[in-house]
């Protein structure tokens, strides 16, 4: 039994690329809308927070998809 150490560190190094990335976008459209909260309890204008929070959380959306997508594709 052969086992390719290349492919099981090239799986690990892009699921882990992956997962940081969703993370982050995640991170990036709860800290929008926290601003967007911010900013209209100040009486400011919060569209470039909402928007950037909305992009952000389509992102993940369209990450997720993909591998779903991928997943499916494959059985």
């Amino acid at each position: 039994m052969n086992i390719d150490w290349a492919a099981i560190g090239s799986v690990f190094g892009v699921s882990l690329v992956a997962t940081v990335g969703l993370v982050t976008l995640f991170t990036l459209g709860i800290k929008g809308l926290s601003a967007r909260e911010r900013a209209t309890a100040q009486g400011n204008s919060a569209t470039l927070a909402a928007t950037a929070a909305c992009l952000c959380f389509a992102a993940c959306t369209a990450a997720v998809a993909y591998g779903i997508h991928l997943i499916v594709a494959k059985a």
